[in-house]
């Protein structure tokens, strides 16, 4: 019922500030200026058959400047959580079922490479905000082009350079928070680029919370020819965080801010010092060679190391990651006079290799071995995808992908040591979509994918260190349809999706008596959802106002587990742990002159914790703001902002603990925190 209320009163409120309105339309962005690189297609937002969230420079400096997750979240269809600063969890339409904590069933590139490593693992959270400049996230299965991932894709790119200029930026806040940031960005008519350095820090909002991160970046294109251009790009991050545990029900009731207690003879997260130190370093080259106005080629190498620390509750957790890899794609333009398009085929190939030795850990200090093992993979993939632009504004995509994929494990504190390989089966993705421009600014569309997720690296060895060499690849059939455009001489957009999801052999996880987390495969998810975003984008509002744009976006998960038996138990008809059914996201943007408001409000429904539905997160609601002056001059830019987030101070977890031993669910969400800052760009002359 509350629920109801507060949708009523959005449309009520978004109905009477869009009547008041005077429209301005000379002045709105078009949506079909829009252009989406998602499946190598370039091209414009209503001719893309598929749902993809765009998230822009705009709608990420509307919020504190020190995280991707706000903007992310106000994607319909996505959820970025915080288990603690630092660590991080992403889903894309429920895809955390097997996530306990990081990134996996997503697979996510930079610059155009993967920044996914061949164990299915990514370390978004060794990327600094102001690094990021566009994100595009494909949601459902995107393995005809994109390889492993049910979830989705996430495209990152940093930002394109168009003029010499010095950036600086600085952020305070509640909970010891503190961020600085600078870059110099540099054109000339061979070569552009940005290198830049920030430092992050907190204090943490619960016991056991600190978090230190030092980052450098760099990007650079060089212009090799009228037909080439060589683009580079160097990641390194030094990354600490605590890690405070989750907590029962009894415990976050009785003080929400304690780390997870000691509690008979289970040592708690304090006294283990619980805690991540990963330091990586990642570089990737890519060329881009134009043929001739047919033929086009881009070929990208890259490669990683990350030296990972993690003295966990049961033990102390040291490994090296070595990956590399190379992606290339080759495209064809058609050019007929009754129809037009590309053919777009390639590969991708990685390598991954990682020593881990586990050792008890002694109240914070490394102790005697535990396991021993070396851990390795090679994935490659092979696809080619069709874009026709066919007669009577229709657009169709065909594609189809085929993976490979090879584990190899070897235990060498057995006695003998013992080694295991195992050969995935190659598997098929098809995908096939039909986009029809109605008008030529409102476009519907129908899609057929199949998506497939093999098991990561973290999954066949998981924290219990038996090594589950039968853990099989799971996979899904996605069927989507979608309407999108704008009305009203463009001052209205949307985007509304509806599609079902079905995933055959899911990978689930399961906990040991003593928190262990391990993985099986068992029964089947239905996932059929909706997803709708609205934008008002009246530059006039009145004399008074400059600029003017509310926005909401909502997501319907109604989830279930279908023909899910584990353990002689029957959970089939659950709900799907681990995802909200109703998500709502508001937003207002208003500017006078040099002053600008922004608010945004958030509603998250109960949250199933475990398999059998006997605990639900609670509901919640958020609610933040930020406003900020802006000066201009030719030689200087300054902008002065100030916010709040969480504001009515609610109590929540954001990033629960699935299927948790003993009910270790909760991970506080920070109360109410306010935040302060400055950002300033010197041109040159």
């Amino acid at each position: 019922m509350k629920f109801r209320c507060l949708v009523v009163l959005v449309l009520v409120f978004s109905i009477d500030s869009f009547s008041q309105s005077k429209l301005a339309k000379d002045s709105i962005t078009l949506l079909t200026e829009v252009v989406v690189k998602a499946y190598s297609q370039n091209r414009p937002s209503l001719e893309i058959p598929a749902a993809v969230g765009l998230v822009d420079a705009k709608l990420l400096n509307r919020f504190n400047n020190t995280s991707l997750l706000p903007a992310v979240n106000s994607v319909p269809g996505v959820r970025f959580e915080e288990r603690s600063p630092g660590s991080f969890r992403l889903a894309i339409r429920g895809s955390s079922l097997r996530s306990p904590f990081g990134i996996r069933n997503v697979k996510i590139y930079w610059n155009g490479l993967p920044l996914t490593d061949g164990g299915g693992n990514t370390y978004l959270n060794l990327i600094d905000f102001d690094a990021v400049d566009r994100l595009e996230i494909i949601k459902g299965p995107g393995a005809s082009l994109y390889g492993a991932g049910t979830g989705g894709v996430v495209l990152l790119n940093s930002e394109k350079v168009t003029s010499n200029k010095f950036q600086f930026s600085a952020v305070a806040g509640s909970f010891g928070l503190l961020r600085y940031q600078d870059a110099a960005k540099i054109i000339n008519k061979k070569n552009s680029g940005k290198i830049g350095y920030a430092h992050q820090q907190t204090s943490g909002y619960r016991e056991l919370t600190n978090m230190t991160r030092d980052g450098v970046n760099l990007d650079w294109s060089f212009l090799l020819s009228s037909k080439s251009n060589l683009s580079a790009t160097l990641l390194y991050s030094d990354l600490f965080y605590q890690t405070p545990g989750g907590l029962t029900k009894a415990e976050y009731d009785l003080d929400l801010r304690q780390a997870r207690p000691t509690v008979g003879k289970a040592i708690g997260a304090v006294a283990q010092q619980a805690r991540v130190n990963n330091k990586t370093g990642y570089v990737g080259l890519m060329h881009h060679y134009e043929f001739n106005q047919h033929w086009t080629n881009k070929t990208g190498i890259y490669g990683s190391y990350s030296q990972f620390i993690n003295p966990a509750i049961r033990n102390f957790e040291i490994r090296k990651e070595s990956n590399w890899g190379v992606r290339s794609e080759t495209q064809y333009s058609l050019d007929n006079d009754s129809w037009g398009g590309k053919i777009t085929f390639g590969g991708e190939f990685q390598y991954f290799y990682s020593p881990v030795t586990d050792y008890d850990n002694n109240l914070g200090q490394q102790g005697n071995v535990q396991v021993d093992d070396k851990l390795g993979s090679s994935q490659s993939l092979v696809f080619t995808q069709a874009d026709l632009s066919l007669s009577h504004d229709f657009f169709l995509t065909m594609g189809v992908s085929s993976s490979f994929l090879q584990y190899r494990f070897e235990r060498l504190s057995d006695s003998p040591a013992s080694q295991q390989t195992r050969n995935f089966d190659p598997i098929i993705s098809p995908r096939i979509a039909l986009l029809k421009k109605i008008t030529q600014t409102i476009s519907i569309y129908g899609s057929y994918s199949q998506g497939f997720a093999t098991p990561t690296l973290a999954e066949v060895r998981p924290s219990t260190n038996n090594y589950n060499n039968s853990l099989n690849v799971e996979q899904g059939k996605n069927i989507e349809i979608g309407v999108k455009g704008s009305v009203l001489d463009h001052q209205v957009s949307f985007e509304f999706t509806a599609y079902q999801f079905k995933l055959d052999q899911a990978i689930i996880i399961q906990r040991t008596a003593d928190g262990a987390d391990f993985f099986i495969n068992s029964g089947n998810t239905l996932q059929r959802g909706i997803e709708a975003l609205a934008r008002w984008s009246p530059m006039a509002l009145n004399k008074a106002t400059t600029n003017f744009n509310a926005w909401s976006s909502y997501t319907f998960n109604p989830y279930t587990f279908e023909n899910y038996v584990t353990i002689g138990k029957d959970y089939s008809g659950n709900r799907l742990t681990g995802t909200a059914k109703n998500t709502l996201v508001t937003g207002l943007d208003i500017t006078r002159n040099s002053v600008y408001l922004s608010t945004t409000f958030n509603y998250i429904s109960n949250i199933a914790l475990n398999d059998a539905n006997t605990d639900f997160a609670n509901e919640y609601y958020l609610f933040g703001s930020r406003v900020g002056y802006k000066t201009a001059s030719t030689k200087l830019s300054l902008e002065f902002f100030a916010g709040v987030d969480n504001a009515f101070d609610q109590r929540y977890s954001l990033g629960n603990d699935l299927n948790a031993a003993g009910g270790r669910y909760y991970n506080t969400a920070a109360g109410r925190n306010f935040y302060v800052g400055v950002k300033g760009i010197l041109n040159s002359k």
